[in-house]
């Protein structure tokens, strides 16, 4: 059995990647989600505990989105209360200004809007055009400013749609560029249905330098459809990009494409950045046990390669 305590993966640092990587943590948001049963509200907040003690700093939380079309996340009021001091950042998904209120309300102090590079997508999660959903949006993140709140802009399909095929990189950077000048702080650019390859990824991050949208305002989601979330985001890190989502286990993907698979796992992220020399904060057995012990509850196996190498008894 391979373990971390035996020295491995033994670090090798390559040229030109950052010395330090945030990793924003998304299973117990985008992962359980997607869950078909609804997880306990007891189980979500010792999950998010567990995730701060295994060195997360940035775990989202949950979304203050309606019952009626989230309806795993419907406890967000009761499950806020209770990681509230759990770890320095806790982001909350918001759909709109009720949504706002309410994340306000118990304290929120970083808020996610989710907005769509393309116009099917836009259409089939926000029942809206993309140009309408950024003007629902304005006034949300215009609020969130002013309560000082730290405010992520994902956008979605910004690799592919499963309606539309590619989607133009001028596309994408236009919506970047919106959502930036409604006052985003940051912008996570979502592979929704996984079928980004590294120079994609490059040239989307060239064109938004270009557009004058800077690296460090950029975050990278990854999904592994076609077994590319980590090459992808090894061309992200070679850009510069520091943020980089991950779901513990590989939780979750996408109610609203079908064609949508897991997150990228923090544990293979993790270790692959362990392998480069680059540092997380983040002890990964603490976290492999995690993701083990919300397997259990979930019943069935983590997709995780790592989760499944670290935990397997010989």
């Amino acid at each position: 059995m391979t373990t971390p305590e035996l020295g491995l993966p033994m670090a090798v640092p390559a040229e030109g990647l950052p010395a330090r990587v945030r990793i924003h943590e998304v299973g117990a948001r985008d992962g359980l989600q997607n869950e078909k049963a609804t997880v306990p509200t007891e189980t979500k907040a010792e999950f998010i505990h567990r995730l701060a003690a295994a060195g997360l700093t940035t775990i989202e939380a949950t979304s203050f989105v309606h019952p009626k079309w989230v309806p795993q996340l419907a406890d967000a009021e009761q499950l806020f209360p209770l990681v509230k001091e759990a770890a320095p950042h806790l982001p909350v998904l918001v759909p709109n200004e009720r949504g706002l209120d309410r994340a306000l309300a118990l304290g929120a102090t970083r808020i996610a809007v989710f907005a769509s590079a393309t116009e099917s997508f836009a259409k089939a999660n926000l029942n809206r055009t993309v140009d309408e959903a950024l003007a629902m949006f304005e006034p949300v993140v215009t609020r969130a400013k002013a309560q000082d709140a730290h405010v992520r802009g994902y956008l979605s399909m910004c690799f592919g749609d499963p309606w539309e095929g590619p989607v133009p990189v001028a596309q994408v950077v236009r919506v970047c560029r919106a959502l930036l000048d409604l006052g985003c702080d940051e912008l996570s650019l979502g592979d929704t249905i996984g079928v980004a390859t590294p120079g994609h990824v490059t040239a989307l991050l060239t064109a938004l330098n270009e557009e004058n949208i800077p690296t460090p305002s950029l975050g990278v989601h990854f999904h592994d459809t076609y077994g590319q979330a980590l090459s992808n985001t090894l061309a992200a890190l070679q850009h510069g990009v520091t943020t980089v989502d991950a779901s513990a286990g590989g939780l979750g993907g996408c109610p609203y494409a079908k064609s949508a698979t897991g997150n990228l796992a923090t544990e293979d992220l993790v270790w692959m950045l362990t392998g480069l020399g680059i540092d997380t904060g983040v002890d990964l057995a603490l976290l492999t046990a995690t993701s083990v012990w919300m397997a259990e509850r979930l019943g069935r196996p983590s997709p995780s390669r790592t989760v499944r190498a670290l935990s397997h008894k010989e």
